[in-house]
């Protein structure tokens, strides 16, 4: 895989129904996070943590667009407020050991930008996910 290959980002209301957003963005992570529960003793000489609940999130760039039914605006609208699915993979083709699909299920999508222009500019928006199950798919 090159490392200058673009990544492959998906979104949808459930894993089966996911739509290739890809061709709209310039960017996007996706970073697997957990709380951090303390768990220092007296017996310990500096804090100490474990692993809490995650709280997962993802960060999309992409090119608004609203001209048809497959437009970015048409695919995120129906989403917003609501618990969606976001996988995305660092090159394109199948999953796999080194092309691993990183999966947001139950993510919530808070708010979508509906306009962002400047004269002169193409209207870029940064798309929000918080939260989810995060899981990792290197299944071909």
């Amino acid at each position: 895989m090159s490392y200058t290959s673009p990544p492959v980002v998906k979104v949808g209301a459930a894993i089966g129904s996911i739509t290739d957003i890809t061709a709209f963005c310039t960017n996007a992570e996706l970073s697997e996070v957990y709380d951090s529960l303390e768990d220092t003793t007296f017996a310990n000489t500096a804090r100490q943590f474990e692993k809490g609940l995650g709280n997962h999130t993802a960060s999309v760039t992409a090119y608004l667009s609203y001209e048809a039914a497959t437009s970015l605006y048409a695919i995120l609208s129906p989403l917003v407020g609501t618990k969606c699915v976001l996988k995305v993979n660092p090159a394109a083709g199948s999953d796999g050991a080194t092309n691993p699909g990183f999966i947001l299920t139950n993510t919530f999508l808070p708010s979508l930008p509906v306009i962002n222009k400047a004269l002169g500019e193409m209207q870029s928006i940064t798309i929000e996910f918080q939260g989810g199950d995060y899981s990792v798919d290197t299944t071909a």
